[in-house]
């Protein structure tokens, strides 16, 4: 009986993830070379063809898409009980910040299967836009920082997601189809905010700001209310409201990188090493099921 080396498996999610052979080599530590050869091997161990190559993106395949979902349930379970076995008596508590979004839908589920296998390390997790928790990191506030990255950005710290921003309004109205659009925005330093802001300039496309907050809750209830029109990483959109593109006149907003940040002065402690590592490899592989099942 042939099995499938979980290292393939991995370097194959990744590059879904990141997007291309070269970031899914800096998460996995190896060179784009050695991850082109390894997918081309699991694709000889599986016997399909998994991605549509051209010289712009990476396109899955039917066949890759079916895989993937498989693939990842197969290394989220490797990585917990490895967790589990190697480790059931870590202790110590962990600072952890992230975007709300992240802490509202993906980080719940992790966390829970984190302190499932280390019930002795203490979490606190704070929410707050990327920026802001950076800035807070560097005064000492956090061991752990989730942060969202535009491109232009000096990034820093370790690669864990690459993924789009979707555009969505309420189910129910029909606030895309006004003019000037009507956007439900955080304020300034948020990247969802610049992000769109730029996009909308560059089309040259009138907008307005009707609704303005810095809680994440406080968003989705103006969107799903129909007061107007946002956007979020793909994994973070609730499934209860419409996802818009160009066929609703919304350009693509383009992608964002997750990326895991660890305070420069913070002790090589077990709880803290353990969690970077879980949180590296686990969100990118819920992110992406959670886009396949969108």
């Amino acid at each position: 009986m042939r099995n499938i080396p979980t290292d393939l498996m991995r370097s194959f999610v990744k590059a879904i993830d990141g997007g291309s052979f070269t970031r899914a080599a800096e998460m996995v530590g190896r060179t784009q070379s050695a991850v082109s050869l390894q997918i081309k091997r699991l694709e000889e161990v599986v016997g399909v063809r998994l991605f549509q190559r051209d010289a712009h993106n990476l396109q899955l395949t039917a066949q890759g898409r079916s895989f993937a979902q498989y693939a990842r349930r197969i290394l989220a379970l490797n990585d917990e009980v490895l967790a589990l076995m190697q480790s059931p008596d870590v202790s110590g508590r962990v600072r952890l910040g992230a975007p709300s979004e992240y802490t509202d839908s993906l980080l719940p589920h992790l966390l829970g299967r984190f302190a499932q296998a280390h019930p002795n390390v203490m979490l606190e997790v704070t929410s707050d836009l990327s920026k802001n928790l950076l800035a807070r990191q560097e005064n000492g506030e956090f061991d752990l920082v989730v942060a969202l990255h535009d491109d232009s950005e000096s990034r820093g710290g370790r690669p864990i997601h690459t993924e789009p921003l979707v555009w969505f309004s309420s189910a129910d109205h029909f606030g895309h189809t006004q003019s000037p659009l009507p956007l439900v925005l955080a304020p300034p330093p948020c990247v969802y905010r610049h992000r769109i802001l730029q996009q909308l300039k560059r089309e040259a496309k009138a907008c307005r700001i009707a609704y303005l907050s810095s809680s994440h809750s406080a968003i989705l209830a103006a969107v799903r209310a129909g007061l107007g029109v946002t956007a979020m990483a793909q994994s973070t959109v609730p499934d209860d409201v419409r996802r818009l593109g160009p066929d609703n006149g919304l350009a693509p907003l383009g992608h964002l990188a997750l990326r895991l940040h660890r305070l420069a002065a913070a002790h090589s402690e077990e709880a803290i090493d353990y969690l970077e590592t879980y949180i590296t490899e686990q969100i990118g592989q819920t992110a992406g099921r959670l886009a396949i099942s969108a």
